[in-house]
C-alpha cells in the first residue's frame, strides 16, 4: 500500500493542482485530485490480473474546468436536480441556479463543488486522501456555512471507499455524490451496452419532462427498468416506453430495497465479457442509474474519443427533487449535527 502525489496543473489564479495516486498491494490503482475532488483514474486487475483504467477522465488538472459531464466529479452541495430551481425551508424560499430547462441540476455549472479547489490530507496508514472544502452561508443559493469532507480509501479487497461527511451552522441541503463514469472493459473501449446490470431497487421514481420525479414511488415489473435480475443495460435501452424518451434512455433514480441506513448491497455491474464485476455498496435510499446518454464526443485519457453510452454511473444519494417531495427520504442537514455517508466500489 503507497500514496505519493504530483503536480496536477494550476488553477486559473496560479494555485497549484495535486494528484494523488494510491495503490493497494493488489495491482489496484486510484488517482484523486483536490481539484474538485474528483476521481480522474482506476486502474483494476481483471480475472487475469491484466488492469486498465475503467473510469472517464482527462489527463490534466486544467482539462476539468470544463468537464461539461462531469466526469469523477464529488458533486455539492446538491446532487441531481430541484424542480424550478427553488426550495422553501424553514420559511424561507431558497432560489438557485436555473441551469437545466427551468430547474437546477448538480447546483451549479460554474460554481460546483467539482471546480473548487480543496484542502488535501494523505491519510498513509489507511491508504486514503481526505479532502475538506468549506462552504459560506448562501454558497450556490443554499443556507448556511457548510463544512464538508470527501475520503476516497483504496481497501485491499479491491475496493475504492468514498466517505463523505459535513456539518453546517445553519439548517440546510446536502446531498453529494460521486459522478464517475465507469466502463469495465477499459475507458477507452466504446459502448458500455453490453455491460450487465442487477439493481437492488424494486421501485423508481418516474419522471415528467425536465427529469423532475412526480413524486411517485412505481414498481420496476413489467418495465424496461427492471434490473432486479442481472440484464444487459442496451437490450431495453431504445424501447418505445415514455419514461425512456423522457431521460433519452437510462438517466433515473432507484428507490434501493433497504431498512434505514444501513451500509449495504445495491447494485453490480459486469463488463460484456465478464472478466470484471463492480458490487456498489450505500446506506442512501436512491442510486442515480445514468446510461451516459448526452455525453458529448470529446477527447479523454491518452487522446480516448469518448462518445454517447460509452460508461455508465450509479450515484448514489437521496431522490432528485427530494426538499420539493414531502413523501421521499429528506435531504435536509440540521444546524449542528453531523451527515456521515459512505459508498463503495468493489471489484471482483
Amino acid at each position: 500500500m503507497s500514496i505519493t502525489s504530483r503536480n496536477f496543473g494550476k488553477t486559473a489564479d496560479g494555485k497549484q493542482i495535486t494528484l494523488f495516486r494510491i495503490e493497494n498491494s493488489k495491482g489496484m490503482v486510484a488517482e484523486v485530485t483536490n481539484y474538485g475532488a474528483i476521481l480522474t483514474s482506476l486502474f483494476v486487475p481483471d480475472d487475469k490480473g491484466r488492469a486498465a483504467d475503467v473510469v472517464l477522465g482527462f489527463d490534466g488538472g486544467d482539462e476539468y474546468f470544463d468537464n461539461p459531464s462531469f466526469f469523477g466529479s464529488t458533486i455539492g452541495r446538491n446532487a441531481n436536480r430541484i424542480a424550478n430551481a427553488s426550495f422553501v425551508l424553514n420559511g424561507q424560499t431558497c432560489k438557485l441556479e436555473v441551469n437545466d430547462g427551468k430547474n437546477n441540476l448538480h447546483s451549479t455549472f460554474d460554481g460546483c463543488f467539482n471546480k473548487r479547489l480543496f484542502k488535501a490530507k494523505m491519510l498513509k496508514s489507511e491508504n486514503a486522501v481526505q479532502f475538506t472544502i468549506v462552504s459560506p452561508n448562501g454558497d450556490q443559493g443554499f443556507p448556511g456555512k457548510l463544512t464538508a469532507t470527501v475520503t476516497y480509501k483504496l481497501t485491499e479487497e479491491n475496493g475504492i471507499e468514498i466517505e463523505y461527511t459535513a456539518k453546517s451552522d445553519k439548517d440546510t441541503v446536502y446531498n453529494p455524490t460521486n459522478h464517475t463514469y465507469f466502463n469495465l472493459n477499459g475507458h477507452a473501449s466504446g459502448s458500455a451496452m453490453g455491460h450487465k446490470l442487477w439493481l437492488k431497487a424494486s421501485n423508481y421514481t418516474p419522471v415528467v419532462k425536465g427529469c423532475i420525479p412526480t413524486g411517485e414511488i412505481a414498481p420496476v415489473a413489467g418495465t424496461p427498468f427492471d434490473f432486479t435480475k442481472k440484464t444487459v443495460i442496451g437490450d431495453r435501452i431504445n424501447d418505445d416506453f415514455e419514461q425512456l424518451k423522457l431521460g433519452k434512455g437510462y438517466d433515473h433514480n432507484y428507490a434501493v430495497d433497504i431498512n434505514g441506513r444501513e451500509l449495504i448491497k445495491i447494485a453490480e455491474l459486469t463488463n460484456d465479457e465478464e472478466t470484471r464485476t463492480m458490487e456498489v455498496y450505500s446506506d442512501l435510499p436512491g442510486v442515480q442509474f445514468y446510461a451516459g446518454n448526452c455525453i458529448s464526443k470529446q477527447l479523454g485519457k491518452g487522446g480516448a474519443v469518448y462518445n454517447k453510452r460509452c460508461a455508465v454511473c450509479l450515484e448514489t444519494q437521496y431522490f432528485p427533487n427530494a426538499i420539493n417531495q414531502p413523501n421521499f427520504a429528506s435531504p435536509v442537514l440540521k444546524a449542528g449535527e453531523e451527515f456521515h455517508s459512505v459508498t463503495k466500489y468493489i471489484f471482483k
